[in-house]
């Protein structure tokens, strides 16, 4: 049985891919900020299934992953991140700072620690969560643009690193996906950016989550190093 550490679990896309890797019959550690109770996580008490409730931003919220790290680590799922949009003329530093510090700095810090496990057992994969505007850009969104297009070339460079000790890096880049979030979104807004896709509609979380689960299993053994679009065509 792997043990999978997803961060951003508790809802979204992560809360679809903790159902994938349950399916396949993993035990799953979730790292969320919500608490326990606060979540929908349905199979909470099953000895399958770990949750932290953590700001992968701390330090001290580092050291009770790290535990259970120390336990054993196969595969970790960076999906943890946050947007804070705004021009660059308006974007305030704070708002820069946490969009960096969650979505780069806390993939770094958690990547390293799962790296350690992983090089002492001789196999393991991590799992970025980029976006299809880090090849772009993206109006209003200068932090997090950067945020992930980092957030790409670290996943590159951990995969040059890390692949002697059988450990392979890859990074998911979604396009525009149905969350909770973006269908709250004005109709016109929504009719516009299916518009802007070349098949017509908005992906579905499921479809990031098939996409972790298949670089997670030996069907993607000689893969690493790579961002995998799952965007229905959008930046074509």
């Amino acid at each position: 049985m792997r043990r999978v550490f997803i961060t951003g679990g508790a809802s979204g896309i992560g809360r679809e891919t903790v159902n994938r890797f349950w399916e396949g019959g993993d035990h799953l550690i979730v790292i969320d900020r919500p608490t326990l109770e606060e979540t929908e996580l349905s199979f909470q008490f099953n000895e399958r299934l770990t949750y932290i409730s953590a700001d992968v931003t701390a330090k001290e919220s580092r050291e009770m992953i790290q535990k259970e790290i120390d336990l054993g680590i196969d595969v970790l799922v960076n999906n943890a991140g946050v947007t804070r949009d705004a021009t660059c003329l308006k974007m305030e530093e704070a708002d820069w700072d946490l969009v960096l510090d969650v979505n780069l700095k806390a993939v770094f810090m958690l990547s390293k620690m799962a790296a350690t496990q992983m090089k002492d057992q001789g196999t393991g994969v991590i799992l970025n969560a980029a976006s299809v505007v880090a090849h772009n850009g993206n109006f209003g969104q200068a932090n997090y643009v950067a945020s992930k297009a980092g957030l790409i070339g670290l996943t590159k460079t951990l995969a040059k690193e890390l692949g002697k000790y059988g450990i392979r890096v890859n990074a998911v880049a979604p396009g525009f996906i149905a969350t909770a979030m973006v269908k709250k979104m004005p109709e016109k807004v929504i009719a516009m950016m299916e518009g802007k896709t070349p098949l017509a509609r908005m992906g579905k979380p499921s479809d990031i989550a098939k996409a972790y689960e298949f670089l997670a299993s030996d069907n993607a053994s000689f893969i690493t190093g790579t961002c995998l679009n799952v965007d229905g065509g959008i930046i074509i």
